[in-house]
């Protein structure tokens, strides 16, 4: 039996979707929603008819009946902490990500989308493998200062997608293996999966800085920024996730410019990009002590994984802890599809949100 899956994926300026029959790809596109359009709504969830209306435009105009339709699978927004996997869309789901988001985010609307497209296929909406899956060890969750508590939040679609992949490729199941993933991305996080479940991450804020996130900075010497009346509340943050980074220092967020700059004989560019490198090094090392040392293999992914001179820099400073896949892009649609038909299949269950 075959299988039409139609995954949604809601972005700040684009809603990017894809029609799979099975595991291939039928079509694939991005529809761009100009900023000027965007910013005539007040929040994130008044933008739901428009972004509905043009991925059901954009279906007609392909002549795909969405009758045809075997299940809907949208992002996962900004839910309460789930598992991973694949959840059902529920009233509750919707109520939540409507009325009250963990933050405002545009991967909220992903699953209202898929809900009300199912609805008139008649068949069900999932979300999978959400931003807010978390599933770390108690011992994880301790930070430090009792007012904070560790969470997790980091890059499970792509990341816990390539960890099934390869364990497929070794003729294993993910469930039997140990990994280390780390997504390389405008954003860079990295998490351990252990026998089928991500027990610790490294964050975008605290980990490796990557094109535009600052990353893991001295304490002290940002506490003493925050208060020296230079810099407002919004503008701090702003330098530690929009302008931290490759942009802070080198004026582009374009890893492929950076190169360039360093073929051009820029020194200062050479040091910070490998900085870069040398830090995702030491988180991957950091992962590996979770597991104590027992790693079946370690996954460089991500847009940035593209790059041998980045991935490169990495293996060489950790393939001594296991060895080193390369395995680049960011498979967000492919990842959300594959999940759903692994359910259509009754390779997985599907949670019900509650």
């Amino acid at each position: 039996m075959n299988y039409n899956i139609l995954a949604i994926n809601p972005g700040s300026t684009s809603t990017k979707i894809a029609l799979y029959k099975d595991e291939n790809e039928i079509f694939t596109a991005t529809l761009e929603h100009p900023i000027e359009e965007i910013e005539k709504y007040d929040n994130t969830q008044d933008q739901f008819e428009m972004r509905k209306d043009a991925v059901l435009s954009f279906l007609k105009g392909k002549n795909f009946d969405i009758k045809e339709l075997s299940a809907v699978v949208g992002r996962g927004g900004m839910l309460q902490s789930v598992k991973s996997g694949a959840y059902v869309v529920n009233e509750l789901m919707l109520d939540i990500l409507k009325n009250r988001p963990i933050m405002e985010h545009a991967s909220n609307l992903g699953a209202p989308i898929a809900y009300e497209i199912a609805k008139a296929a008649d068949v069900k909406a999932y979300i999978y493998d959400s931003v807010r899956t978390d599933e770390l060890n108690d011992i994880a969750r301790i930070s430090g200062m009792p007012d904070i508590s560790r969470t997790s939040t980091c890059h499970v679609l792509n990341t816990r997608a390539m960890a099934m992949k390869l364990a497929k490729k070794y003729g294993k199941k993910y469930e039997d293996m140990n990994f280390v993933v780390a997504h390389l991305g405008g954003g860079v996080s990295l998490n351990v999966h252990e026998k089928g479940k991500i027990v610790d991450i490294v964050s975008d804020d605290e980990g490796p800085f990557s094109p535009e996130r600052a990353g893991r900075v001295p304490c002290r010497e940002l506490i003493e920024l925050c208060y020296s009346g230079k810099f407002d509340k919004n503008t701090m943050r702003k330098k530690l996730r929009g302008n931290g980074g490759l942009k802070a220092y080198l004026g582009t967020m374009d890893a492929r410019e950076v190169e360039k700059m360093i073929k051009n004989g820029d020194e200062k560019a050479r040091i910070v990009y490998e900085a870069m490198a040398y830090q995702v090094a030491k988180s991957i090392g950091e992962l590996a002590t979770v597991v104590e040392g027992k790693v079946d293999a370690i996954i460089l992914t991500g847009g940035i994984a593209y790059s041998e001179m980045m991935t490169s820099w990495i293996k060489k400073r950790v393939e001594f802890i296991a060895p080193v896949e390369i395995m680049p892009g960011e498979n967000e649609m492919e990842s959300l599809a594959y999940g759903i038909l692994r359910v259509l299949r009754g390779e997985e269950k599907a949670r019900e949100y509650k």
